[in-house]
């Protein structure tokens, strides 16, 4: 009985996620380093938020925050990239 009481919320919710689009950042080198890394945690909207306000020393810390604070998995190579990715294209 439970089940038939959720089911027209589980349909109520679909139509609103299925004209959500899919966010492209902008192409250039450390694109594929940015998305995979960053992407596996968290959604790659906080890049295009975070772009009004933060500038290369801006992005230099939040990629060190990541990977000392919240342990993010990422090697010396992939962030440099993905720190030059986001502070020429996401930059202030």
């Amino acid at each position: 009985m439970r089940a038939l009481f959720l089911l027209p919320l589980a349909f109520a919710s679909t139509p609103a996620l299925a004209d959500e689009a899919k966010l492209q950042l902008k192409p250039g080198a450390g694109l594929e380093q940015t998305v995979n890394n960053c992407g596996a945690c968290h959604s790659l909207d906080y890049v295009v938020m975070n772009s009004g306000f933060l500038n290369e020393k801006g992005w230099d810390g939040e990629v060190n925050k990541m990977i000392k604070v919240f342990g993010a998995n990422i090697d010396e190579v992939d962030a440099k990239a993905i720190k030059a990715y986001l502070s020429s294209n996401y930059g202030k």
